[in-house]
């Protein structure tokens, strides 16, 4: 008996022995397996990622820079270091060597806040303590490229895949995208014969002018380079057959394309040159890019004008008169941005100007994913009504909301036809041995805008001077969304293909619905406690007023204090019931938090190791059958 216990006490020391043995092994052998059972895949990279990391060439250095000690104080901030750093250890896992992570923790003072502050990564205040809080990631390439993110914002974690494979991306593409530039408004520097002196460029343009190789491209054009990355389109007005076709065919080879139609551009002055003031009011100021617009799935009307009383600003038409509310000028706030897409991440307000609205075309296969949209309180009005518009108070004449959103911005991507099935038009001669494109290559991607107003300067900058110097600051978030579009477009299209994800950490929704349901239950009771205390304060009234004399009405009958008596016996009673339903409340999520601690702890493991058993159970008898049968044949 003893030693049939002592010898299972020996098993159990062995068993844990290899338990150990076998953990420690498994952590080294299997270090590259992955098996991600998150309900929305957080650690499965895209596809669009594999291919990225896949495409590297050349060694990338990351550097993490992360305050662990000082982020223990911020639990918020602590948990998703943590997710960040596991994504970053999963890429560099994934990209066959050439991503080398470098997790530091700099400490005040120290070489490592020195390089961070090189490299870009900026840190935050830790408050009266004046250290730093470093939160950000900064990477450099084989050819002395940096590329960093300054801070990672935890408002932005369902886009932290693309904004750190879009690092690695420029970082392993050094080059500056190209971008060719077509538009009739006069955005870049050049002579104002108006003015008689030299216009300075828009404040869009200049930017892009130093994120890209920018490339103005003639309205005249018959050939799109292969070269480029992004085709910019900017009120796109009277453009010849021989530019349509190139555009087509430049979408069909796959081409990334940012599109600004129109129907009432402001901005346009060129239609109503040398005329008089009415008929300057009176010019079609419209573009409409037909038809390859719906030839890409895109339906827009430009005889019409989005009004929208959700959205509106109030505008001065004259100088000293008061400012008045136009239904035409519109600042779009966060409910009318999409949540999921990079090119909206992150924007406050944008403000836009007599923009039209965009629909798909039924039976397109392209995908059309709205970017910007009118609120509910919104209806189509014909431009007419906007062209000799004095009192914008007149828009809210008759004025009859549909109840529908209006799409102003979207992008739109997947296979399309070519806008010239009968092929080239007239004059426009392919070289030998090319022939013209009829459907993609590959998808198409395209963002298009209704309106050109929200690249002026006037709805989203303003200018100030500062020492001489005259200093531009942003007062909308106009600019950020053409950038983040540029952006986002002149990446791969396998960049392109990363999407924003579920975020990390997820509310505990069956607490919050016991909480929810408990706290409606101590809400009723409460209305309870306070209908039965009014009602006994109208008895006690009712009580006193029978009495006669003033002196008499100061001593309680025996009615009144057998009522009061009732009344504080009813109220323990009741406050005893809230008492109880607040603590079951805590019982359930207590019992809710041992079930769980059960099924991780005991149950899991246990089925695990049931299943582990009887596999080897029957691997052992399969082993044990050939032998059998041979031990039976001879004996035979």
């Amino acid at each position: 008996m003893n030693q049939r216990s002592t010898l299972g006490g020996g098993t159990l020391v062995a068993l844990a022995l290899l338990f150990i043995g076998l953990t420690v092994l498994f952590n080294h052998t299997l270090r590259g397996w992955r098996l991600d059972l998150t309900q929305n895949h957080l650690y499965t990279t895209a596809p669009g990622t594999e291919r990225i990391l896949a495409g590297i060439k050349e060694p990338i250095n990351l550097y993490f820079f992360f305050s662990a000690k000082a982020a223990q104080q911020m639990p918020q901030l602590e948990t998703y270091g943590v997710r960040v750093r596991e994504f970053l250890e999963e890429l560099a896992a994934r990209s066959n060597g050439k991503l080398h992570l470098h997790v530091i923790d700099p400490q005040p003072f120290s070489e490592d806040e020195d390089r961070a502050a090189e490299l870009g990564v900026r840190g935050a205040p830790l408050g009266a303590s004046g250290g730093q809080f470093y939160f950000g990631l900064a990477a450099t390439n084989s050819t002395d490229g940096r590329a960093a993110i300054e801070f990672f914002d935890p408002n932005k974690e369902q886009f932290l895949e693309y904004d750190v494979v879009k690092l690695v991306y420029e970082l392993s593409h050094p080059k500056k995208p190209v971008v060719a530039w077509l538009s009739s408004l006069p955005m870049g520097p050049g002579f104002d014969p108006r003015s008689g002196q030299m216009r300075e460029p828009w404040v869009v343009y200049s930017e892009a002018q130093q994120l890209f190789d920018l490339r103005p491209l003639d309205a005249a054009a018959t050939k799109i380079g292969d070269d480029v990355n992004v085709l910019v389109l900017v009120h796109p007005k009277n453009l010849s057959p021989a530019t349509q076709f190139a555009i087509d065919q430049y979408a069909l080879r796959g081409g990334h394309i940012l599109a600004f139609v129109d129907p009432l551009a402001e901005a346009d002055t060129s239609a109503a040159d040398g005329q008089n003031p009415m008929a300057r009011m009176t010019a079609d100021k419209s573009s409409h890019l037909e038809p390859l617009l719906s030839a890409w799935g895109v339906q827009f009307n430009p005889a019409e004008v989005v009004a929208d009383r959700g959205h509106a600003l109030s505008v001065t038409m004259r100088q000293g008169e008061e400012p008045v509310e136009h239904l035409g000028v519109l600042g779009l706030d966060k409910t009318s941005f999409a949540a999921d897409d990079v090119v909206t991440a992150g924007l406050s307000t944008v403000n836009v100007a007599m923009a039209g609205y965009l629909e798909p075309v039924q039976g397109s296969k392209a995908h059309f994913e709205p970017l910007l949209q009118s609120s509910t309180d919104a209806a189509a009005l014909p431009v007419e009504r906007f062209q000799m518009l004095m009192d914008p108070g007149t828009l809210r004449d008759d004025f009859k909301p549909t109840g529908k959103r209006y799409t102003i911005a979207a992008r739109i991507t997947g296979d399309v036809h070519t806008a010239f099935p009968a092929g080239p038009p007239a004059g426009v001669t392919l070289p030998a041995g090319v022939t013209d494109l009829k459907a993609s290559v590959k998808p198409l991607n395209l963002i298009v805008f209704a309106d050109t107003d929200m690249l002026a300067d006037n709805l989203w900058v303003r200018e100030q001077n500062f020492f001489g110097q005259t200093m531009t600051q942003a007062w909308a978030s106009n600019g950020d969304l053409v950038q983040n579009a540029l952006d986002n477009l002149a990446g791969s299209a396998d960049l392109i293909s990363v999407r924003g994800r579920a975020s990390y950490a997820r509310p505990f929704e069956r607490v919050e619905k016991l909480r929810h349901a408990a706290d409606e239950r101590f809400h009723s009771k409460e209305q309870e406690l306070e209908q039965q205390l009014h009602a006994t304060e109208e008895k006690l009234t009712a009580l006193q007023s029978t009495k006669a004399g003033n002196q008499s009405a100061l001593i309680l009958t025996p009615e009144q204090e057998q009522e009061i008596e009732q009344f504080q016996a009813e109220k323990l009673r009741i406050r005893k019931e809230l008492r109880a339903v607040r603590a079951g409340l805590d019982r359930e999520i207590s019992s809710l938090g041992a079930t769980l601690k059960i099924l991780n702890i005991i149950v899991v493991p246990a089925a695990f190791a049931l299943i582990a058993l009887l596999i080897g159970v029957w691997r052992r008898r399969r082993r044990a059958a050939p032998s059998a049968a041979a031990d039976k044949g001879r004996s035979v």
